[in-house]
């Protein structure tokens, strides 16, 4: 049920990074010439480009991350940062960026219902796609695993250095928990059956 599992990375075989970011400038300008894209937009595409409506939910949670400065639009250079650190980016940084996506009031702090709106929106897009079977662990019990081994003052809610410090100690939660640059990606399905 590792985040990201539904969508596949626009990168040609031993490309390198600048080829990666022009494929992402590239598709990202083909689906959005303006430059912008609004929270429908990239709910339509994300959703085509993934399991249909079952991502509808992970889809508004991604946007809202990209959605730097919280203007209802998320435009290129707010999506090449993303990409640019989920890519490049150290474990910590992709780390701090999956907290902004739990952390959905952005409060500084997950709550328990955060965290459990995202594992449930991700549970559902990966059963979907059929990538994984059912997890033994439901979102529920999931969500209540990560509580138990990041909330290390018990106090109900998760700190971003909780967060970070937790994943870094326990593989299980970091491929839980960090997000994958493929969540984000902008293609529009074929229309139609392309003649090869």
């Amino acid at each position: 049920m590792k985040m990201g599992q539904a969508a596949t990375l626009p990168c040609r075989k031993g490309g390198t990074y600048v080829t990666e970011l022009y494929e992402w400038f590239r598709k990202f300008l083909n689906e959005c010439p303006s430059g912008l894209i609004t929270l429908h937009e990239f709910r339509r595409h994300f959703c085509n480009g993934t399991v249909g409506k079952e991502s509808a939910e992970y889809a508004e949670q991604i946007f809202r991350t990209l959605d730097n400065n919280g203007d209802g639009v998320v435009d290129f250079r707010e999506y090449v940062t993303a990409i640019s650190m989920l890519i490049e980016g150290t474990t910590v940084e992709k780390l701090r960026w999956s907290f902004k996506l739990y952390d959905k009031d952005k409060d500084g702090a997950i709550t328990r219902s955060e965290m459990l709106e995202i594992m449930q929106a991700v549970y559902k897009m990966s059963v979907a796609a059929s990538l994984t079977k059912p997890d033994p662990l439901t979102a529920e019990e999931c969500t209540n695993r990560i509580f138990v081994r990041l909330d290390k003052d018990k106090n109900a809610v998760i700190s971003q250095e909780e967060f970070i410090e937790g994943a870094l100690k326990d593989e299980w939660i970091r491929e839980m928990l960090e997000c994958d640059p493929n969540t984000v990606k902008m293609e529009r399905p074929l229309k139609g059956n392309a003649v090869l």
